[in-house]
């Protein structure tokens, strides 16, 4: 009897531990990460139950904001501008969580930042109901809507950013969506709306400005030149053979002009030249030159990581090009072979250049403010480092301005009348059978820069095949500079 009193007393015992110890466990271990948890109902009603803040534009557009309802999640979040700003707020929704702005300022618009605001205080004193703080993105609506209707129907992306802060101006990828209906209450609603937008043959939820690498074509030659001049051994005038075709190293193989022509009738070429005419075998032969160079130069600019940035992004890419494999140095040195790049990357590209050499780090959010307007938190512009000097920086605006100005350029339909523009086109080539991508870069005013545009039209847009980075991109990214001038008056 007493050894069968012992065994349950000994199994009460060992009962009783594992009891305290998962106790103990949920209460100082556990508890956070069952809160955390994407399908605890508890968590999903005290979170909605506050009202969310609102994201605003830089002239105070509200592009997403919370409504209360009768249900028991108390807010449903709801996006009056649709899908204009998709791919900038993101998501916020029960069934798919968040995305975007959504998702990386979560705490902030719930309230629940490090930052504790006047508003917090007197939520916490007087249990008026918790709200979040808003935020502020440093887009212009205007600017925001003269980008869309520029690229029109056409697939593609525009990004604008102000060179001087990296404050993004507009940044707009068609196909978009409106997250509205992702942010319904009604599951059903939810899942068919996201039915609907992965039912194409594109994805819309997918960020071209941001997430999507192609080959940059000619617009990467500004990076190559900026690796030449770092390098010491080329300067504006520095002159190269002018063949049609340049014999690739290791192969039979030969890299043509865009024109299969010798870009001048000489026989010679210099490099503020080639730039103006974008001849392809001039930055071929400078890509085999200095490979490393331009390795270097294209990393110190953001390439091969993602650039830090308010929202994901995807990482652009210039790699290394081992000794076994020295053609595909000609690519990169005109942005083809193994080059990829975002649009967002191009105009930061674009912004150093007009920044005199210095990285700005892009942002689209500038401001954090408490819900009775008080700032609680200032985002300043920040850089990430010297990519080449200023004098580079200054030879390279200056051939950049010729590609607009002069008669020979290919960027002519950027030209604006009483403005300094200057850009770099890229028909980039795409896979085989493909129209190419038509490119284009550009900063103005080039004696004191105000805004850095990068566009790109997938396959040619509505030219196909007959189009080039001149004709279907510069006049968007002129549309663009135009009308951020008309409404920030410089």
């Amino acid at each position: 009897m007493q050894t069968q009193i012992r065994r349950v007393g000994m199994g009460l015992t060992v009962a009783f531990l594992a009891v305290f110890l998962q106790l103990n466990y949920l209460q100082f271990w556990g508890a956070e990460a069952i809160a955390d948890k994407p399908g605890n109902s508890r968590e999903l009603l005290r979170e909605y139950s506050i009202k969310r803040g609102d994201i605003v534009t830089a002239d105070g557009v509200t592009v997403a904001s919370s409504r209360e309802t009768k249900g028991d999640f108390k807010f449903e979040r709801t996006y009056p501008q649709g899908e204009l700003y998709g791919h900038i707020t993101g998501f916020y929704s029960l069934v798919f969580g968040a995305s975007r702005i959504e998702s990386s300022f979560n705490d902030e618009l719930l309230g629940e930042s490090d930052v504790i605001s006047m508003q917090d205080i007197r939520d916490r004193l007087f249990e008026s109901g918790e709200q979040g703080d808003n935020i502020k993105l440093t887009i212009n609506s205007e600017l925001q809507e003269v980008a869309r209707q520029a690229l029109g129907d056409q697939t593609g992306a525009v990004v604008a950013l102000d060179p001087n802060t990296g404050g993004v101006l507009a940044m707009w990828s068609n196909p978009s969506f409106d997250p509205t209906p992702l942010a319904a209450h009604d599951t059903q609603v939810a899942r068919q709306a996201m039915e609907q937008l992965r039912g194409g043959d594109s994805d819309p939820l997918f960020s071209i400005a941001t997430s999507k690498g192609y080959p940059p074509g000619s617009t990467f030659k500004v990076v190559t030149i900026a690796a030449a001049l770092e390098s010491a051994k080329y300067n504006a005038n520095s002159r190269f053979p002018d063949p049609a075709e340049l014999d690739l190293p290791q192969t039979d193989e030969t890299l043509t002009n865009f024109t299969k022509q010798p870009c001048t009738t000489v026989g010679r070429i210099d490099l503020f030249t080639a730039l103006t005419v974008s001849c392809d075998t001039t930055f071929a032969i400078i890509g085999l030159d200095i490979p490393d160079e331009l390795f270097d130069m294209a990393e110190r600019l953001g390439f091969n990581e993602p650039l830090p940035f308010d929202v994901s992004t995807q990482a652009s890419l210039a790699p290394e090009v081992p000794d076994d494999q020295a053609p595909f140095r000609a690519f990169a040195g005109i942005g083809q072979g193994n080059v990829q790049a975002t649009p967002l990357q191009m105009a930061v590209v674009a912004a150093t250049i007009a920044n005199d050499g210095v990285v700005p780090r892009p942002r689209l959010v500038e401001q954090i403010i408490g819900p009775n307007v008080d700032v609680v938190e200032d985002i300043p512009p920040e850089t990430l480092g010297r990519a080449m000097s200023t004098d580079t920086a200054n030879t390279l605006t200056d051939m950049m301005e010729a590609v607009v100005d002069d008669e020979r350029g290919t960027g002519t339909a950027a030209r604006i009348p009483g403005v300094s523009v200057a850009g770099k086109t890229g028909t980039a080539q795409n896979v085989e059978g493909a129209a190419p991508h038509a490119w284009f870069i550009s900063f103005a005013p080039t004696e004191d820069p105000q805004i850095a545009v990068a566009v790109i039209v997938e396959n040619g847009g509505s030219l196909g095949s007959e189009a080039t980075g001149g004709q279907v991109a510069a006049p968007i990214a002129r549309a663009v500079i135009e009308a951020d001038r008309e409404i920030r008056g410089w």
